[in-house]
Formats: C-alpha cells, sequence, structure tokens
C-alpha cells in the first residue's frame, strides 16, 4: 500500500481539529505574553547600555536551553507555585498543560522581539527625534508618534521569527500536557505510526509558513505605509485564528480524561480505557504522551482522573523505596501509601511490564548468557541502550549496584528503535520492557534477574482524588481488572508496531477489548 493511499491519513485528518486549534491557542497566548513584556523592555533598556546587554544575555541564555527541557521545568515549579497558593491564600492552579507551556513558549519569543526592537528604536535618525523636540513634543508624544511608527517595521521582523519560533517549539509541550500538533509527532514515534508523524510535521510547518507570510503581509504594509496591506494581513490571523478556535472552544470540556504516559503499550491502554468509559454513557477523552512524573502529579492535582501505572515504578519514584516485596505485598502496601494521598488503586490489569535487559537470543546462547549474573562478566566490553528516562531511575542504579554491571558505553534512544538496534548489533543489550512483542519480533531473549534487584511491575489502575466515590466510574472499568495476561498484553504491542490501519493504537484498543471482554 502506498504511504499516500493509507487510510491512516483520514484518522490524522480526524484529530486536526482538537490539535491545531489547541496548538494555535498556546502558541497565541504565548506570543502575545513575550510581546507584553518585551517590548516595554526595550523601550526601556534601549538607551541604557548595561541593563540592555545583561537582558539580552539573559534571552540569549533561555534560547540555549532545549526546548523540551525548559517547558519540563515548568511543571515542577508550577506544582511548588500552586501548592503555596493554596497553603497561603487557599486558591490553587493547574500546573499542567496550557499554563507551563505557554509560560516557557513567551520566554523562548523574547529574544528575537527585544534585539529587533532595541535595533529598530537605535536606528531612527536623531534628527527625526530633535525635529520632533523642536516642534514641543514631549518624550512620551514623541516615542508613540515618531519613534515606534518608524520602528515599526524592523520590530515586526523580530514578531516573525518569535512567532515561528513559538509555532515550532509548541510542538515539544504535549509531554506536559498541553495537546498540540505535537501529539501527531510524539504518538507516531511511539507507535511508528509514519503517517501521523509526516502529518504532525507538515501542519506545523504550513501553519509556521502561514503565519510568518501574513505577518509579512503587515511588516511590507508598514514599510510601504500601504493601509490595505496592512488590514489584509491582520485580516488573514483573526480568521486564521477564527477558523482553528472555534470548533475547539465550541467542545464541552466536561467528562473524564484518561492519562497515558510516552510508550505504545500506553496509548493503547488509555484507548481502551476512554472506549470502556464511552460504552458505559460517560464522556471521555485520552491525554496520552505525558512524562512518567507529570503524569502522577496531574493525577494528584486532578488534572487527569485516571490512568495506568506499574507498581515498581510508583515503589521506586514515588515512594523511594529500594527495597524489594514480593508482588502481593507490595501492591498492598502501595494502596495504602497511595491512599494517603486519596489516590484509589482500583486494581490490578493482570499483566506484569517490568524493565529487563534484553538480548539477541542467538548471541546469548553462543556466550552462555542466561541472567544478568552471567552477562556481568562480559559488560566491559558490551553498549547499552535505554529509553530517555532509565539510566536516571532508581532500578538502573540498584541493577549496578547487585551484579556490578559496567558497560563500555550508554546510549538513549525511542523505545522501539531500541529493539532494532539490538536486533541489529548496533548496541548489545537494551533495556527492554517483559511486556513489549517485539522481544520475539527481533528474536530476542529478556534475562532473568536472580536476585531481584528490579521490583515487580503489575500494571495498576489508578484514580484521582476527586473520582475516589464515583461509583459509576468504578463500574465501568471493573470488567479490565485481572483480565488482560502477559501473552495477550505482548500480542497487543506486537499489532501497534504494523503499518497499516489495523495497528493504530484505537483499532489495538478495540481488538484487545474483544481479546478480553468476554473472560
Amino acid at each position: 500500500m502506498s504511504l499516500f493511499n493509507d487510510p491512516r491519513w483520514g484518522e490524522a485528518l480526524s484529530h486536526l481539529p482538537d490539535y491545531l486549534g489547541n496548538h494555535v491557542r498556546v502558541s497565541l497566548a504565548a506570543l502575545a505574553l513575550g510581546l507584553v513584556v518585551s517590548l516595554p523592555l526595550a523601550i526601556l533598556t534601549r538607551n541604557r547600555p548595561a541593563p540592555r546587554a545583561i537582558l539580552l544575555a539573559v534571552a540569549s541564555i533561555v534560547q540555549t536551553v532545549p526546548g523540551l527541557a525548559l517547558l519540563a521545568l515548568f511543571y515542577p515549579l508550577l506544582l511548588l507555585a500552586a501548592s503555596v497558593t493554596l497553603k497561603w491564600f487557599g486558591v490553587s492552579f493547574s500546573a499542567f498543560g496550557f499554563l507551563p507551556a505557554m509560560l516557557a513558549l513567551a520566554l523562548y519569543s523574547m529574544l528575537p522581539v527585544l534585539r529587533n526592537g532595541i535595533t529598530g528604536l537605535n536606528g531612527i535618525d536623531p534628527a527625526l527625534i530633535e525635529a520632533a523636540k523642536g516642534v514641543g513634543m514631549t518624550a512620551r508624544q514623541s516615542l508613540v508618534m515618531v519613534e515606534l511608527p518608524l520602528a515599526l517595521p524592523v520590530m515586526m521582523a523580530g514578531i516573525r521569527t518569535a512567532a515561528v519560533w513559538v509555532i515550532g517549539t509548541a510542538t515539544l509541550s504535549t509531554p506536559i500536557g498541553q495537546t498540540s500538533l505535537g501529539n501527531y509527532i510524539f504518538a507516531g514515534l511511539q507507535t511508528q505510526n509514519w503517517v501521523f508523524v509526516l502529518f504532525g510535521c507538515f501542519a506545523s510547518a504550513l501553519l509556521a509558513l502561514a503565519v510568518d507570510q501574513l505577518l509579512g503581509l503587515i511588516e511590507s504594509g508598514l514599510r510601504q505605509r500601504g493601509r490595505l496591506r496592512t488590514a489584509l494581513g491582520a485580516t488573514g490571523i483573526a480568521a486564521l485564528v477564527a477558523a482553528t478556535l472555534v470548533p475547539t472552544m465550541g467542545r464541552s470540556s466536561s467528562g473524564y480524561v484518561v492519562g497515558a504516559k510516552t510508550f505504545a503499550e500506553q496509548y493503547v491502554l488509555s484507548a481502551l480505557l476512554r472506549d470502556r468509559l464511552q460504552a458505559a454513557g460517560l464522556t471521555a477523552t485520552a491525554r496520552s504522551g505525558l512524562g512518567s512524573s507529570v503524569v502522577f502529579g496531574a493525577l494528584k492535582a486532578g488534572d487527569i482522573d485516571l490512568y495506568v501505572d506499574y507498581s515498581g515504578t510508583l515503589w521506586a519514584n514515588q515512594l523511594h523505596r529500594t527495597d524489594i516485596k514480593p508482588r502481593a505485598e507490595l501492591v498492598a502496601e502501595l494502596k495504602t501509601a497511595l491512599a494517603k494521598d486519596n489516590i484509589t488503586l482500583l486494581g490490578e490489569l493482570g499483566f506484569e511490564n517490568a524493565y529487563a535487559l534484553v538480548m539477541p537470543k542467538k548471541r546469548a546462547d553462543a556466550l552462555g548468557i542466561h541472567t544478568i549474573a552471567d552477562l556481568a562478566a562480559h559488560t566491559s566490553t558490551m553498549s547499552i541502550a535505554g529509553d530517555y528516562e532509565f539510566f536516571s531511575r532508581p532500578e538502573w542504579a540498584a541493577l549496578q549496584k547487585a551484579y556490578g554491571l559496567q558497560f563500555s558505553a550508554q546510549r538513549q534512544m525511542q523505545p522501539d528503535f531500541m529493539y532494532a538496534a539490538v536486533a541489529s548489533g548496533e548496541v548489545d543489550v537494551i533495556a527492554g520492557y517483559t511486556s513489549d512483542g517485539l522481544i520475539a519480533k527481533y528474536d530476542l531473549v529478556a534475562l532473568d534477574d536472580p536476585k531481584q534487584a528490579i521490583p515487580p511491575y503489575d500494571a495498576i489502575l489508578l484514580l484521582a482524588p476527586k473520582r475516589a466515590g464515583d461509583e459509576r466510574l468504578k463500574a465501568a472499568l471493573s470488567p479490565l481488572l485481572g483480565k488482560i495476561d502477559i501473552s495477550t498484553m505482548r500480542e497487543a504491542n506486537l499489532r501497534t508496531s504494523g503499518n497499516d490501519a489495523n495497528s493504530s493504537p484505537d483499532a489495538v484498543a478495540k481488538w484487545l477489548w474483544e481479546k478480553v471482554g468476554g473472560r
């Protein structure tokens, strides 16, 4: 089947009003905030060398911070601020999604606006300013009536650059809960849905190009003092905003929000939970692609209503426990600990998705490696790859301590790419997942952990504090508890690596329900 005849283009198109509307909304708000802050600062510091140098240096430093890192940093900062305002003033706000994305993107927009604003104002012929004073204008009148109109074309060039930067960087806001065109890209990468990746890239590029050209029309009108060009550009911007925002804003925001982390299994499970709620007559949407700490914080704060997590992840990352207990005992203790934060552990889904060190079966047999203890003697000449967070997680430290692992090189990459990398010999070992169907697809083997350095990772269903007494919600989800075994989940995960419409998370979720619904 040709890529451009793929039916998944239709699925991608169906998400466009939601993704594009939210993308425009956060980009527009960030750009507006950036302009409100940057333009006055440019005016205040244009004739003050020391403050101007400091301001531009700070704005330049912000640009050196990777976009995803800057977006992620705002989430814990706002969580802290929300807890302080709640404690001191009894007022809280959501640190999830729109607010951290808008603030981070506003910072990203400041440098070109500041530079062009200062350059435009300082580039005005001093004789014109003297002439304004000569006819009796005050400093403020001169600024408003002479300097700003003359500098405006140069300032518009900075605004155009800022707009393109903001629109492009907004695609990275998905992991902190802001719906955007980045949802296509993150979901596509995790499920190997290249139609979604291409669609997201094209849509973002076209949006940036359209906004840049419309702002360019306004800039041209200002340079040539052509009111028609300026009016057409402004009208085009207003029409674009209306066309993308009205469908989204007209939609009801009530209902349940199902969270999901950033890998294929989570996309499938969030779609499954959403479908079960909708089948019970409840309104539900999925919010996917969230970071591990972000999704738990969002649940605790009530920004999402439910999601699937893993007992070992919560045990190590949220409770900061390093001891390993039997599976049933660990889940029971975890349930008690979560209840202190009014989070409900509704139950286990029936399978475990643990971290495991994985390597090609043929090579493992040739070297006589069956356990991580066997592997330890060979690691000095081997490389290992993990996902973006594995090497900073407690599990990795526990493995190193228990087995003395000293690999010659460590690499980080997208989870799905790891399996192809180890199968092709690009790396020797990967930190994979026991429920991943790609282990069988690439003829790999998960090594045993005789010292039990890695805790159990039962898939568990968590409910937000505000849903603790929601019996209708619990009734809709109860048929899933204990019904998904490891072999079924592996097959579901393997299906997401296909290249057709049946491999989408939504399609796989429907298949999964057909498999487990009658059990």
